[in-house]
């Protein structure tokens, strides 16, 4: 290979250097770009980057380094798609927490919301909750509150909607669909009226329990 118009040891740096960078980058890294870094002529550039790609594959790794989009990047090995498309597709599917979902509705139907809103209807701190939601890119900082402080206001995001198969927030079920009928609210007051009275010791059936043991944990997003 060419590349020998620098010493061995200065060529195993640039080589280490080349990996280091193409590694941490998130789009593909010109050879321009790399020289600059390296404070090596262009023209060295590329037979180094050849160098490594043939020796990636002459060791029959798990990874390429290819030149795309004028750059170059490391990419997994074609012949292991099927591997990293199961692992893309089930291996991160860690599902969120109760509590996770239950700030993350509250984001969907209130927004824009900001933390201490979202603490306040919740009754506990969301700041965990809330940062797995940032994280998982289901929520983000869509403004501030005009008022005193100036908040910060929260929102979902597309891949909130693309996750549960939305075109917009329009389509979210409405919030009438998950709150009890009048008639079970208005039993749910007379069982509680009753074992308030004392001249019912025994007390009504217990409503409330008998509810509770057909909740459903409610429908759980994917990571």
């Amino acid at each position: 290979m060419s590349g020998d118009g620098i010493d061995a040891s200065r060529r195993t740096e640039a080589r280490r250097a080349i990996e280091a960078v193409v590694l941490a980058a998130v789009e593909p890294v010109e050879p321009g770009v790399l020289a600059q870094l390296l404070e090596l002529p262009v023209k060295e550039i590329e037979p180094l980057c050849a160098e490594l790609a043939d020796e990636y594959e002459r060791d029959d790794r798990g990874f390429v380094l290819t030149r795309v989009a004028g750059g170059y990047r490391f990419q997994t090995h074609p012949t292991l798609a099927a591997y990293v498309e199961r692992f893309v597709l089930e291996g991160q599917h860690a599902r969120l927490s109760a509590p996770a979902l239950e700030t993350l509705a509250i984001v969907a139907y209130k927004q824009p919301v900001s933390r201490a809103q979202l603490s306040a209807i919740r009754g506990v701190n969301v700041e965990a909750t809330l940062g797995t939601l940032l994280q998982r890119g289901y929520v983000e900082e869509i403004g501030r509150d005009p008022g005193p402080g100036q908040a910060i206001l929260y929102g979902t995001t597309s891949a909130f909607l693309e996750r549960l198969g939305l075109d917009s927030l329009g389509e979210l079920p409405p919030l009438a669909d998950f709150v009890p009928e009048a008639e079970v609210v208005e039993a749910l007051e007379r069982g509680l009226l009753l074992r308030d009275d004392p001249a019912d010791p025994a007390g009504s059936p217990d409503i409330g329990a008998d509810m509770a043991g057909d909740g459903d944990a409610g429908p759980s997003l994917p990571a």
